[in-house]
């Protein structure tokens, strides 16, 4: 059940953090997130163990271990502690009523059972089962079967925090045996653990259990004067006559008499003796009529009393003497119909189940009648008592079987447990409905997310992230001045002719080839790309961001231009192409023009005289003005002096070629490895 894997997910991310569940995860090829009622695949709880194990490097004994104490605590958390104090008053009772519970819960949440603590695995998918034995020395020997093996470490680590937290003991478990299952029907995995347990005082414990002790004591001295010798020979004489033949053991004088005393609020220091009739005081037919869900066996399996409601069900049990066994079969626990298997699971809540052959015609055509209830031995009349009552969940299994309340003695709280539970039920399903919901908003935000991010991306893309957000939120976005940037332009030598001698997609993939090598290089170099007309390339250093390396970042990003052209193929001549590059140093004005598709635009003389440089630069050569060369006069790069040229609209102009990088390698330029 997705309760498991939840849990699991909880103590990686709660102990080892979100990115360790992520890899965790990714490597199990699992989904983040698991619904509570949706039943998943054993494998995928089982791929999950193995790589926790592999990335946290821990053999899988401790990770179950860990998972087991964990998974209490995940329990505790998730509601379920009261349910769980209320299974014994000690260690063995609580063990001892573990399968009663997955009786319980499989009962009460049918087909979407929460697995609780049912060990790992709920009733509807094989769920594990305990038996415990009492020692002599005090420890025990708890026996739990599964049909998954590996999983036996899980349970110390439940039953450990279990005896801690509920009864204050540490608990070692050790296990002593480990074979396959003979006893009960089908494979299963049988492990024997001895449970030894010790008292866990705090300071303030072992205070009060002195204080207690001294109480006794004192106590003692107080009854001694209240008491006369005649009292306590009476007293001492009823203690053995009534406990010589339960527990022969010598007891000391003290002993006895806290056996008949009451100390404190009336509270009996000693246990409880019922008294029985001497006689029986209830007429077979009262007792049939008043239990209409019981059947009496012997060691042979032969019926020998049935209640009158199961006799109308199954006609054949009205045959006295017919065999248990051709009628119905164990469903739960999984052992031979014997008596002796029904000797060693006697603590457990036996589940019979109708033979379809041995039903009468009209029953033959509906699902099975299900018996759930209690085995106790008669050892006088060496008889089997089954107190069962039917398995029924919802008010449409008992419609399925053409029953009816009445069919369900008054007494018997099945009949409340039908109609609460087709409530629960309903309540359920909206729960789970909800949860799905829940789930698919989850996902679809997730969704929602990775669209905006790629969305964003593109935006970012067109407008610097500043003003995008500006323009997101509504606001107006204000040019800016800029005192000094550095502008690039470049073009492609001989387009016009080019595009005149080929065909319009090869145009297309030529610049697309040629653009997406330049806007690799302008995240190598940090620079912002302006805009692109036909084979126009234009990009500014210090803006929008203003920085003092805009002109070396700009003249590396150039340099990167001239050998990523190289690789360009020229589709009329089948040779490199050639382009021409012109840089500028200057002020500018910057801002977004246009509300349908809005663009962050340049504007002043600079950009015109960066125009300039281009279209007067000479093929594969990067073009220099002389304020361009006064910023990259220190900064470790070769230039060459052209000399005065005349510029269009501008005059003469004294310009300069940009040759090389004196300290970066050609791989630094490109931004390779």
């Amino acid at each position: 059940y997705g309760f498991i894997n939840t849990c699991l997910k909880s103590l990686v991310v709660e102990k080892y953090g979100e990115e360790t569940w992520e890899k965790l995860r990714l490597q199990a090829g699992v989904q983040d997130s698991f619904l509570t009622f949706e039943v998943y695949k054993d494998e995928i709880t089982m791929q999950l163990v193995d790589k926790a194990c592999k990335i946290l490097g821990v053999p899988a004994d401790t990770v179950l271990r860990e998972f087991g104490e964990y998974f209490f605590e995940f329990c505790k958390r998730s509601g379920y502690d009261h349910m769980l104090r209320t299974l014994g008053g000690n260690l063995y009772e609580f063990i001892e009523n573990l399968d009663a519970l997955h009786s319980y819960l499989s009962l009460s949440y049918q087909a979407k059972t929460e697995a609780l603590l049912l060990f790992v695995f709920p009733q509807e998918m094989n769920a594990p089962s305990f038996r415990v034995e009492k020692n002599e020395d005090g420890s025990m020997h708890l026996h739990y079967y599964s049909d998954r093996r590996g999983l036996c470490h899980i349970v110390p680590g439940i039953i450990g925090a279990a005896a801690l937290d509920f009864f204050n003991i540490e608990i070692s478990m050790e296990i002593v045996n480990q074979t396959e299952e003979e006893e009960r029907t089908g494979k299963k995995e049988h492990i024997v653990f001895l449970v030894t347990q010790n008292p866990v005082f705090s300071y303030k414990g072992r205070s009060e259990f002195s204080c207690s002790s001294q109480y006794l004591a004192d106590s003692e001295k107080q009854i001694e004067n209240q008491l006369s010798k005649e009292d306590l020979e009476k007293a001492k004489n009823a203690i053995q006559d009534r406990g010589s033949s339960v527990c022969p053991v010598k007891r000391s004088h003290w002993k006895t008499i806290r056996g008949i005393i009451t100390l404190g609020k009336g509270k009996l220091l000693r246990g409880f003796d019922p008294v029985y009739p001497k006689s029986l005081w209830i007429d077979t037919k009262t007792f049939c009529n008043g239990l209409p869900f019981h059947m009496v066996f012997d060691k042979e399996l032969r019926v020998k009393q049935a209640g009158v409601s199961i006799q109308k069900i199954v006609p054949g049990l009205q045959t006295t003497g017919i065999c248990l066994d051709h009628y119905f079969s164990i469903v739960h626990p999984e052992v031979p119909f014997t008596i002796s298997s029904i000797q060693k699971f006697i603590n457990s809540q036996f589940v019979f189940q109708t033979r379809r052959e041995m039903m009468p015609e009209s029953w033959k055509q509906r699902p099975m009648l299900e018996l759930r209830g209690q085995m106790i031995w008669m050892e006088p009349l060496q008889c089997m008592l089954y107190l069962c009552s039917p398995l029924l969940r919802t008010l449409h299994e008992l419609e399925e079987r053409q029953m009816h309340i009445a069919d369900i003695a008054p007494h018997d709280v099945t009949r409340d447990l039908i109609l609460l539970n087709q409530q629960r039920l309903a309540e359920m399903e909206l729960s789970n409905q909800l949860e799905r919901k829940k789930e698919e908003l989850r996902i679809l935000s997730k969704h929602l997310e990775e669209e905006k991010k790629k969305t964003e991306a593109l935006l970012y893309a067109m407008l610097p992230q500043h003003v995008a957000n500006q323009l997101k939120e509504g606001k107006r976005v204000e040019a800016g001045e800029f005192k000094e940037c550095t502008i690039l332009f470049s073009d492609v030598v001989t387009f016009t002719n080019i595009c005149a001698q080929c065909e319009p997609i090869q145009i297309v993939l030529m610049l697309n080839s040629m653009y997406l090598r330049f806007d690799r290089l302008t995240t190598v170099h940090d620079v912002y790309k302006v805009e692109t007309i036909g084979d126009a390339y234009m990009v500014v250093g210090g803006v929008p961001v203003p920085v003092p390396t805009h002109a070396e970042r700009v003249a590396n990003f150039a340099l990167g231009m001239i050998i990523a052209a190289k690789g360009v193929e020229n589709p009329v001549s089948g040779n490199p192409i050639q382009i021409r590059v012109g840089i500028h140093t200057g002020p500018v004005l910057a801002g977004v023009v246009g509300e349908k598709m809005p663009r962050y635009c340049l504007f002043g003389d600079t950009v015109n005289i960066a125009s300039r440089m281009e279209s007067h630069g000479v093929p594969s050569k990067i073009h220099l003005s002389s304020s361009a060369y006064q910023c990259l006069k220190y900064k470790n790069f070769e230039m060459a002096e052209r000399g005065e040229i005349e510029v269009k609209g501008k005059g003469k102009m004294h310009t300069y070629f940009l040759i090389r990088n004196k300290t970066a390698t050609e791989n630094e330029i490109m931004g390779r490895p």
